[in-house]
């Protein structure tokens, strides 16, 4: 992806975040060179990997395949490991109308999906089969705001404004907007985007970026470049 682009989207997700009334921490409008100088006394944004995150999974094609992203705060795995501590994460992110975030699954991270306002959620399920894969035959069992739904394999669940799905470790998870643009919550265990994510597709997490221009804001994949 070009720098261009992503300065872009950035701006006009921010714009459509406001428009639901939510509005992004501080740390999120810092410039680059306000991230470098703060690197010492806010080491936690960049070790938990707070921020921006902007992908097209290395396909260059984000308007069809891609997801907007920000972290707005995150755990830590020793924590989980102790049983104590900071045990969770949230994001706010944007699914753009009929653009996809493919099939994936986690193997530590259970988290909650949140269609927080304008279309429809659409997901598409599979429950894991014994060996992580997809199963294409059982059925998958989801809470929706604490009432069980059941689907077949590969059944589409769709969440309205306000629901939410809450989706444990290997379930299988592809996803989109339908009808207009959808701000999409998610609350979950301490998420790791370095490891956690198990694509159907042999395709990347993060994008390559072309660097057409000076970046508005930094990406939390840009932190070890530009920050260190």
């Amino acid at each position: 992806m070009k720098r261009s682009t992503i300065n872009s989207i950035i701006h006009e997700a921010d714009t459509f975040i406001r428009s639901f009334g939510y509005v992004m921490p501080p740390f999120a409008y810092w410039t680059p060179e306000e991230m470098k100088r703060r690197r010492q006394n806010s080491a936690g944004i960049f070790d938990a990997r707070l921020g921006w995150d902007i992908t097209d999974y290395g396909q260059g094609k984000f308007d069809e395949l891609g997801l907007f992203l920000f972290t707005v705060r995150n755990g830590r795995f020793e924590d989980m490991k102790k049983g104590a501590g900071m045990l969770y994460a949230e994001k706010i992110m944007i699914s753009r109308k009929d653009q996809l975030s493919p099939m994936h699954r986690h193997v530590i991270k259970a988290e909650d999906i949140i269609n927080r306002g304008g279309g429809k959620l659409v997901l598409e399920l599979f429950m894991p089969d014994t060996d992580g894969g997809i199963d294409a035959h059982a059925e998958v069992a989801v809470p929706v705001d604490g009432t069980i739904r059941k689907l077949p394999a590969g059944g589409l669940l769709k969440l309205d404004p306000g629901e939410s799905v809450t989706l444990l470790p290997g379930v299988w998870h592809a996803f989109w907007a339908e009808g207009k643009d959808v701000l999409i919550g998610e609350v979950s265990t301490v998420n790791d985007d370095l490891t956690d994510n198990i694509f159907r597709e042999p395709i990347g997490r993060f994008s390559d970026i072309e660097e057409d221009t000076a970046p508005m804001h930094l990406l939390v994949s840009d932190y070890e470049r530009w920050v260190g």
